[in-house]
């Protein structure tokens, strides 16, 4: 199977044990699993991850695919932010604004897909980054709540038969589905 683009999903802070603490082992552990499979995906032919910009999973993704960029044999990678409406990051802390804003500077394009702030734009923005990728990475447990956006992504692309790696956030274990 080829692969070409690769998307990012997964919870915010406030669903995992640690919160917001990323010097905390889980999140550490966590993130070495992400950069990891990115590795992986690289090596298999990936060059471009979208990532939907939100707090937690989709920041520490962009940051790390960024840190992998800045090595010369991984110079060719693409990150992309995928944005659901203008201002989404407003009620944000100042640090975690800072932190996306420099994701989008540094990505090779980044893209608004919605209008408004609504639940809509947020469905829209994770349907766009799955119709327009060969992957999906999602650090998800699994869990079948159908409020969870993480969840609906990973459904979704089930349904698009997209390859799926699934990260579980408590345990980091690793499956593939295709």
């Amino acid at each position: 199977m080829e692969l070409h683009t690769c998307a990012v999903t997964g919870h915010r802070p406030t669903r995992f044990k640690w919160k917001y603490k990323e010097n905390n082992n889980g999140c550490k552990r966590l993130k070495k699993r992400m950069h990891d499979q990115f590795i992986v995906l690289y090596e298999k032919g990936v060059r471009r991850f979208l990532v939907g910009g939100g707090l937690g999973v989709d920041q520490w993704a962009g940051e790390i695919i960024l840190r992998l960029k800045e090595q010369p044999e991984y110079s060719d990678i693409e990150l992309v932010v995928v944005l659901p409406f203008p201002g989404h990051d407003a009620q944000w802390d100042s640090r975690s604004r800072e932190r996306l804003a420099f994701l989008i500077r540094h990505s090779a394009e980044h893209i608004t897909v919605g209008k408004s702030a609504s639940r809509e734009s947020y469905i829209q923005r994770n349907r766009y980054m799955v119709d327009h990728v060969d992957c999906l990475l999602a650090v998800y447990d699994g869990e079948q709540n159908l409020k969870s956006s993480t969840a609906q992504t990973v459904n979704y692309a089930e349904e698009k038969k997209r390859f799926l790696i699934a990260i579980h956030p408590d345990t980091a274990h690793i499956s593939y589905m295709q």
